[in-house]
């Protein structure tokens, strides 16, 4: 259920970007275009596709027949994002998705300030500033946050709860993420908190 209403919030967020550009495409005669951008291959994503598609079905989008849908997978070198969102542009892309987290986010976000954008992150969208406030993201990026990152304190206060005489807890952080430094401050607070050796 968690996993198929995020889904849906984030189809809806796109659907909600489509509203804003449908109206002007129908009078052009010509299907309006989503570009889709990933940090990632398109074999590890079939079915964020799958869903992605199956979520616009469910809200009248069928591609092809009133819509048209543009993909670009960077296959994990973040390095090529900036060229492939430029290049999306270029195709005259009515919104930007730009999923597998922040890389792609950032590179949208610094293309272009005039085509609607929805993303997905694993962060908190507002340090990594993205958007400006959760509830009001401004400007033209707006997104679905899985926090997969942001919550340190909790995860060592359940690991804490579930086993509370543990006298030592390993800890381990990617150095060459982005956040990697947040994480580590994180833990370290709430380590200092609950009086836990990391």
């Amino acid at each position: 259920v968690g996993v198929a209403m995020k889904r849906r919030e984030f189809i809806t967020l796109v659907v909600g970007a489509a509203a804003q550009w449908s109206s002007r495409a129908a009078r052009a005669e010509v299907l309006p275009v989503i570009g889709f951008v990933s940090s990632r291959s398109s074999a590890d994503s079939r079915y964020v596709v799958s869903a992605f598609r199956k979520g616009l079905m469910e809200s009248g989008y069928i591609e092809g027949q009133n819509v048209k849908i543009e993909f670009r997978w960077a296959e994990g070198k973040y390095d090529g994002l900036p060229a492939l969102v430029n290049d999306l542009i270029a195709q005259g892309i009515n919104v930007l998705v730009a999923v597998g987290g922040e890389p792609s986010a950032f590179a949208a976000k610094a293309a272009t300030s005039t085509i609607p954008i929805v993303f997905t992150t694993g962060g908190d969208p507002v340090k990594a500033g993205l958007v400006t406030s959760l509830n009001r993201p401004g400007g033209n990026a707006t997104g679905i946050s899985l926090m997969t990152t942001a919550p340190e304190s909790k995860r060592l206060g359940l690991l804490h709860e579930i086993v509370p005489k543990a006298a030592l807890t390993g800890v381990l952080i990617n150095p060459t993420y982005a956040e990697a430094e947040n994480q580590t401050r994180e833990v370290q607070d709430a380590a200092l908190s609950i009086g836990q050796r990391i």
